[in-house]
């Protein structure tokens, strides 16, 4: 699967200020038995999404209309807990691109980078400044820069920074395809 390029997106954010949200609550244990990647986004917090009955919760986030767009803005400590990819999956495949947040566990960073997700680490400030001018008003956009590395809210002009690996950043800029060599010819170096 090709993972989409990355450059510069504006969009309209979904606010989760819910700090210490680990992988289990991100990705219930209980559908990591497939294999694929496709599907997952339709567990994504499933357990706060739905109720017992598999009725969607309306007081969350997620089902509440009023919000949409392809960036997560969440409270910090995001990713906690296991390791496993299938969070960055589950994140991926609901058609998120960027979460935000002011603290990520490392080994959720990686897994959301190798598979097209962009974890935007900011300032606390920043962070509260972000999830205020959602409340304020729920199509506010932001848009995340890769090449120049920032996160700007665009209704105010406030800008900052943020770090990416160099490595991780080109894989993400560049676009990638899946080359096979089904035995037909020898690859030519």
């Amino acid at each position: 699967m090709a993972i989409e390029k990355f450059s510069i997106l504006t969009s309209t954010c979904i606010p989760m200020p819910i700090e210490n949200v680990d992988t289990d609550q991100i990705i219930p244990a209980r559908f990591l038995k497939a294999t694929t990647k496709e599907g997952f986004g339709d567990n994504l917090f499933r357990d706060w999404r739905y109720d017992e009955h598999n009725q969607p919760k309306p007081d969350f986030v997620l089902n509440d209309p009023t919000y949409s767009g392809q960036i997560l803005v969440a409270g910090k400590n995001f990713g906690s807990g296991s390791s496993r990819e299938h969070a960055a999956w589950a994140i991926e495949d609901y058609g998120l691109r960027v979460v935000v947040s002011s603290f990520f566990a490392d080994i959720f960073k990686g897994n959301a980078l190798n598979n097209g997700v962009l974890p935007v680490q900011v300032s606390e400030d920043f962070l509260a400044a972000l999830f205020k001018a959602i409340d304020a008003d729920p199509k506010a956009s932001v848009t995340v820069n890769l090449p120049e590395q920032t996160i700007t809210l665009d209704s105010t002009g406030a800008t900052e920074s943020f770090e990416i690996n160099g490595y991780k950043k080109n894989c993400l800029t560049t676009p990638h395809h899946e080359h096979r060599n089904h035995g037909h010819h020898p690859p030519r170096w």
